[in-house]
């Protein structure tokens, strides 16, 4: 079984990031240079540039990159992605699952290339409501469907460990174009299949 992957990261840009967190760690009240916290700054930086590698990739590209002529006109639905990203008015994580789903209008494209969709926008910093149609309007623009819809449900750090500090609370939202807008029937046969 193979080890981690080694992540590959711009030196120049670790080299800033960490100057910038070891400051951080000195207004903190902390010594960057006792022994638990010699190698944190580093780590941070490497860190902040894999959870935020989505601004390097281009989710069109993605979907492009697998993409096939199919007379298919049924749903497609991909559920319970893995979905992981970071706040942008904290900086802390919010993570959960998304659900997206579209009815092909020509082509159809490869289904792992649809979590990728997700997770190159979830890599960057985000609010939820955007990331839900980003990953809607990319799919939409992207492949010409009859129709996408997307749901996204996520638990936020910056409400669970900070301000209300609300352990169980989960946010819900929603995004849907063409048929999905339209046709009640085919919202709730989507909502159904991803268990809401």
């Amino acid at each position: 079984m193979a080890y981690n992957k080694i992540e590959e990261f711009d030196p120049e840009v670790t080299e800033q990031l960490a100057a910038h967190y070891e400051e951080i760690l000195r207004l903190l009240g902390e010594d960057p240079g006792r022994e638990g916290l010699l190698k944190t700054p580093v780590r941070v930086a490497k860190s902040m540039q894999f959870l935020t590698k989505g601004y390097n990739e281009d989710p069109a590209e993605i979907l492009k990159s697998a993409l096939f002529k199919e007379e298919y006109k049924q749903m497609v639905v991909v559920k319970d992605i893995e979905l992981y990203s970071i706040c942008e008015h904290h900086m802390l994580p919010f993570y959960g699952k998304c659900h997206v789903a579209y009815i092909p209008n020509g082509y159809i494209t490869g289904l792992s290339k649809v979590a990728r969709v997700v997770e190159t926008f979830a890599r960057r910093l985000q609010v939820q409501e955007r990331l839900t149609v980003q990953i809607r309007d990319c799919i939409q623009e992207t492949l010409n469907p009859l129709g996408v819809a997307v749901v996204i449900e996520a638990a936020h750090m910056c409400m669970q460990i900070r301000g209300v500090q609300k352990q169980h609370s989960v946010t819900t939202t929603s995004a849907f174009t063409g048929i999905f807008l339209k046709s009640e029937k085919t919202r709730a046969e989507f909502l159904t299949l991803i268990g809401k």
